[in-house]
């Protein structure tokens, strides 16, 4: 089977970023290979991306794609989730890398450092073509709607005493024209915490009322740091950016382990801050530092309620991201800005992000299994409001987990309520930190594996929500090894049988 790809006209009004952007999103969308100048408009066969599982490591999605042409090396070094976050799919970002369109190595959120560790070691065997440099806007796909959504809560949901801060967050969208179903994430446009901003600042010696020019946006600096650009996840950019005008060897030295993530570098994961308070010689051109950022891309989060149960709004569960790192309290971008820095009533731009196959079954009476420890259980509680909604025959089956039963149970109330009306035909949990041996879902899958197998033999869809580099992992193997035991396959087959499953939508996963 082939096919063309579309591309946008030279006439079209859009301008060079707006174009670029969308030839790599159509060839993204279609298949097509990006080439200098857009994206060639010949017959390209439409092909497989084994690579493309989230639950691979990279490694193994690497050595798949190894003998592919350059975008498709790329595309495996991607997270594989197409989250968005980007502005692109993990193919067409890949692509757009090679074709020069896009300069910057580090938009994989999910992927952070490892993913553009080797995208960089990739591109040192095939560059990626020269274009100008161009800073976009935050991208998303043409179509979609950005809307201001007003805020209204973000309430705790765990107990006193826990090491947890799990919020749940309402949005009203009255007047929003946005809309969604259960599966869909929500996109919000954050702002950075003010005194990470003024601090960073304060380290530039600059002022914080200077009016600085980005993409021909004029603002203060203050507003472009807080809006704008990524002081908290700065990328590599600026890393090259500070070794070019790092005075002596030890400080480029220094700076060259942290750009490769060496284990001996003198910080980890540093944000600007870090950086400038690290290397206080080396001050680059303001204007150049602010060209070397990434932009604040929106965050995205699962959507916890179903339209049917809570009309004109969205829920979402958001865990609050509090750590320490280069002897400095750290905090997560997002969760503290709507956990703590903004206040009900006020307007927040969002937009609707669908599903790349999280979906409830077309079929009503289909048995469903949930896998969702944490915050993973957003979308199953969304799950669930609708098959209530709808009066869905299927059975329905819920792994959930956290720390503590006492503190860490979050959504307890609804999730008996469920059980009670008859919504939830099954629960097993597990709290991992209420024993001496630590229990976690995968574990309660395999103890439940004869029944879990029953349910699949009786066409149970499978839906896992959560931790993509540890927990989802850790459930494709217990899933496995249920497959094998119960279903009387050795370890290839009961493989296999697995991927056929998420081949026919049968077992589908909304993992970061």
């Amino acid at each position: 089977m082939t096919h063309y790809v579309p591309v946008v006209p030279e006439e079209a009004p859009f301008n060079a970023t707006q174009r670029a952007w969308l030839n790599g999103f159509f060839a993204g969308l279609m298949g097509g290979e990006v080439v200098e100048g857009g994206v060639a408009p010949v017959a390209v066969p439409v092909e497989a991306f084994p690579w493309h599982d989230p639950a691979l490591t990279l490694d193994e999605r690497l050595a798949l794609a190894v003998d592919r042409p350059a975008p498709r090396r790329l595309m495996a070094a991607m997270a594989q989730l197409d989250c968005g976050q980007c502005g692109y799919l993990c193919q067409s970002y890949a692509e757009a890398i090679v074709a020069g369109t896009e300069k910057s190595l580090g938009k994989c959120v999910p992927g952070g450092k490892e993913t553009s560790k080797a995208l960089r070691s990739l591109l040192a065997e095939a560059p990626a073509a020269p274009a100008p440099a161009i800073k976009a806007e935050a991208a998303q796909p043409p179509g979609r709607l950005v809307a201001e959504a007003t805020f209204r809560a973000a309430v705790p949901l765990n107990g006193e005493g826990s090491a947890k801060d799990t919020r749940h967050v309402v949005f009203d969208l009255a007047g929003t024209g946005l809309d969604y179903q259960v599966g869909d994430a929500f996109g919000l446009f954050v702002e950075v915490d003010p005194a990470l901003v003024d601090a960073t600042i304060a380290e530039l010696g600059a002022d914080p009322e200077r009016i600085v020019e980005l993409d021909g946006q004029r603002a203060t600096l203050r507003e472009t740091l807080t809006r704008r650009l990524d002081i908290a996840r700065p990328g590599d950019n600026v890393v090259e950016l500070l070794m070019k005008h790092a005075g002596d060897a030890a400080a480029r030295a220094a700076l060259g382990k942290i750009l490769g993530g060496a284990t001996d570098a003198p910080l980890a994961d540093p944000d600007l801050l870090d950086l400038l308070r690290a290397f206080p010689s080396v001050r680059p051109d303001l204007d150049a530092l602010l060209g070397a950022l990434e932009l604040l891309q929106p965050r995205l989060y699962s959507i916890a309620s179903s339209p049917k149960a809570h009309p004109g709004e969205v829920h979402l569960t958001v865990g609050v991201v509090r750590y320490s790192r280069n002897s400095r309290d750290r905090q997560g971008v997002a969760s503290t800005f709507l956990s703590g820095r903004i206040v009900p009533g006020a307007k927040l731009k969002a937009f609707v992000q669908p599903a790349h196959g999280f979906r409830l079954p077309a079929d009503g009476n289909r048995p469903v299994v949930m896998i969702g420890p944490g915050t993973g259980i957003a979308p199953f509680r969304a799950f669930l409001e609708e098959r209530r909604a709808t009066n869905a025959k299927g059975r329905n089956w819920l792994f959930f987990g956290d720390q503590r039963a006492a503190t860490d149970f979050i959504y307890r109330d609804e999730i008996e309520a469920f059980r009670a009306d008859g919504t939830l035909s099954r629960l097993d949990l597990a709290f991992s930190r209420d024993q001496a041996e630590k229990i976690y879902v995968q574990d309660r899958m395999r103890a439940a594996g004869a029944e879990l197998w029953a349910w699949i033999a009786d066409g149970a869809h499978i839906y896992v929500c959560g931790d993509a580099s540890r927990m989802a992992r850790d459930v494709d193997a217990a899933l496995q090894a249920v497959v094998a035991e119960h279903g009387g396959h050795d370890a290839a087959a009961a493989k296999a049988f697995v991927q056929r499953l998420a081949a026919d939508k049968r077992y589908q996963r909304d993992i970061y």
